[in-house]
C-alpha cells in the first residue's frame, strides 16, 4: 500500500510541476519568472511544482540571499519573497527533498544565536504549519571547518555536496553522505569518472542516484570558465565517464544545475549567453544606458531553462 501512495504522490507531483512550466524551449532561455537586473542563481523548485526558490546575489558575492515564489491558482507565480530562515547570513543553494518535506540550503550562519558568520555549512529546514521550521545544522558527519556547497539529497536521504577536503581527488571535489540508520555517515569522494584532479562542483543527483550533472573547471576542450557534464550509471552501479553538455554551455561559466522532479526541466546559472556591446555605433545617452543597465541580461548572472529531453538527444 505505501509503495502504491507513492507511486500516485510522484504521478500527481510530476503532472503539477508539468502544468506550471509551459512552453519549455529546446535551446537554453532565459527564465523570466527568475529574472531581474539582480544576480539570480541555483534554481529549486518543489515536487509538486508549487513553490519555486532561488538565490539572489549582490555585486562580487557582497550579500547572498534565498528568496522564493508560490504558484498562484492561474498556473502564474507571485512576486518574490525573502524566505522566512534568510535574509539575514549568506544562504544559497537550496535543494528539495522528493517529498518536499525538507529544503536543505548553504549558510554560513552561527551555529547558535549569537555569534559571527562562520564557514559554509549545510543546513536544513523542514516544513511545518507555519510555513518552515527554524534552520537546523546537517551535522558533524557533514560539516567541518571547510566549506561545504550544493547540497542534494536522494530518495534514500544520501546527501552530495561539494567540498575541498584533503582525502578528496582533486582540488574541488563532488562528496556523498551515506545516509543510515538516521544519521548521516562519512562523506567520500565520487570517483574519477565524475571527480577529476581539477575542479568539480555544484552537482545535481536525481533522486533515484542514476544521473549526475556537475560543473567541473579546466578540463581539455571546455568552452569557457567552467562547463557541465553528465554522467549516468551502467548496469553495476557505476558512474560512467561524464560528458560534456555541449547544448548548454558557453564561453562563460555554466553551472548550478537543477532538473525538475519531473525530469522535464533542467535549469542551470550562466553569465554568458549573451553579449554586452562594448561599444556604440552612436554616442549612447542617459536613457539608453539606464535601459541597458536595468536589463536582466545586463551582465550578471542568471537562471537559464531548456528542455531535459533535448538535452539528452543532444549526448546521442
Amino acid at each position: 500500500m505505501k509503495k502504491i501512495f507513492v507511486a500516485i504522490t510522484m504521478l500527481l507531483s510530476a503532472s503539477l510541476s508539468a502544468q506550471s512550466l509551459q512552453n519549455i524551449p529546446v535551446k537554453p532561455s532565459l527564465f523570466n519568472e527568475a529574472s531581474s537586473p539582480m544576480q539570480e542563481r541555483d534554481m529549486a523548485i518543489s515536487p509538486d511544482g508549487s513553490l519555486m526558490f532561488y538565490t539572489i546575489q549582490g555585486n562580487q558575492h557582497l550579500y547572498s540571499v534565498i528568496v522564493f515564489k508560490k504558484r498562484n491558482k492561474d498556473l502564474t507565480w507571485s512576486s518574490p519573497e525573502v524566505a522566512s530562515f534568510s535574509g539575514r547570513y549568506g544562504d544559497l543553494e537550496p535543494a528539495f527533498t522528493s517529498d518536499g518535506k525538507k529544503l536543505f540550503f548553504c549558510s554560513n550562519r552561527p551555529l547558535s544565536n549569537s555569534g559571527d558568520p562562520k564557514d559554509y555549512d549545510i543546513w536544513y529546514v523542514e516544513k511545518n504549519e507555519r510555513g518552515w521550521s527554524e534552520p537546523v545544522n546537517a551535522g558533524p558527519a557533514i560539516n567541518t571547518a571547510a566549506n561545504e556547497f550544493y547540497p542534494a539529497i536522494s530518495n534514500s536521504g544520501n546527501l552530495y555536496f561539494t567540498a575541498e577536503y584533503e582525502h578528496g581527488v582533486g582540488k574541488e571535489d563532488i562528496f556523498m553522505s551515506a545516509y543510515k540508520n538516521g544519521e548521516f555517515q562519512k562523506s567520500i569522494p565520487l570517483d574519477t569518472a565524475v571527480n577529476s584532479k581539477l575542479w568539480e562542483f555544484n552537482a545535481y543527483v536525481s533522486p533515484d542516484e542514476t544521473t549526475i550533472l556537475f560543473t567541473s573547471y579546466g578540463r581539455k576542450g571546455e568552452m569557457g570558465g567552467g562547463d557541465i557534464y553528465m554522467s549516468t550509471k551502467d548496469a553495476s552501479g557505476k558512474w560512467k565517464s561524464a560528458k560534456r553538455v555541449a547544448l548548454i554551455n558557453s564561453v562563460k561559466l555554466d553551472y548550478c544545475p537543477f532538473v525538475s522532479f519531473d525530469q522535464q526541466v533542467l535549469f542551470f546559472t550562466s553569465g554568458g549567453r549573451y553579449e554586452i556591446p562594448k561599444s556604440f555605433d552612436k554616442p549612447i545617452t542617459y536613457k539608453e544606458l539606464l535601459s541597458l543597465t536595468n536589463a536582466a541580461e545586463n551582465g550578471s548572472e542568471n537562471i537559464y531553462w531548456v528542455s531535459m529531453k533535448a538535452v539528452l538527444e543532444s549526448l546521442k
